[in-house]
């Protein structure tokens, strides 16, 4: 059956998550309609569009399976039993271009605006970012930040639970499943460096662009850091 499967074009695959409480008329019009005009003003502008997202990994997360005996659990991966995470915001151009920033810190408006300030220090030129709704995005401290930096960023927001649109969500995913596989980290610093090294070694991959191609803008990753 599987060859049969193969000679018509399918391949085994595990099925994509979708929220139930997507709205698929706002995102049809985000991707038609909103993205287009986002992409129109930041050429306008002389200007350039990004998408950020973020990511957390932690210390006690594996993935990935191999062949074992049946009904032996083989013990493969030796990790410390503390538990710890690390977070990374990043934001990929539709120019192929990635920065990213990784901290231990939760994440919240402060953290929000010093992603900000960073990644303007990387442009000559306005950008206009395309964000999710995390109540940071929104919060007040970040739109006083964005008050005074107006000439230089601007925030664009996503549908609500469409995390889809977004082709840093597919680089964030690559993230979390190749790091867990490998990382010895033993506490919380070194598994942020840990994170660092692997989100610059992405930015070598060349399967990170096809994995991005399905979001409304192609992006392939580059070897540019923050």
């Amino acid at each position: 059956m599987g060859k049969y499967l193969k000679r018509w074009g399918l391949s085994f695959q595990r099925p994509d998550k979708r929220a139930v409480e997507q709205d698929p008329e706002k995102m049809a019009r985000w991707h038609e309609e909103t993205w287009p005009q986002i992409r129109a003003r930041a050429g306008a502008d002389g200007g350039e569009s990004l998408f950020a997202d973020l990511v957390g990994v932690r210390s006690d997360q594996v993935t990935g399976r191999t062949w074992g005996k049946k009904g032996r659990t083989l013990i493969i991966v030796r990790r410390t039993g503390n538990r710890f995470s690390a977070n990374s915001m990043s934001a990929i151009s539709t120019r192929g271009r990635m920065y990213f920033m990784v901290f231990t810190e939760s994440f919240d408006s402060a953290m929000m605006c010093r992603f900000l300030d960073r990644l303007v220090g990387h442009f000559d030129r306005k950008i206009h970012l395309v964000v999710d709704g995390h109540s940071a995005h929104r919060s007040k401290k970040v739109k006083d930040w964005l008050a005074d930096h107006a000439e230089e960023i601007e925030l664009h927001f996503l549908p609500p639970y469409s995390l889809e649109l977004t082709p840093d969500e597919m680089v964030n995913a690559d993230l979390k499943h190749r790091l867990p596989k490998s990382h010895q980290a033993r506490n919380q610093d070194q598994l942020a460096a840990e994170t660092a090294g692997s989100s610059a070694a992405a930015n070598a991959s060349p399967t990170l662009s096809a994995a991005t191609s399905t979001a409304p803008t192609s992006a392939a990753p580059s070897t540019r850091t923050p």
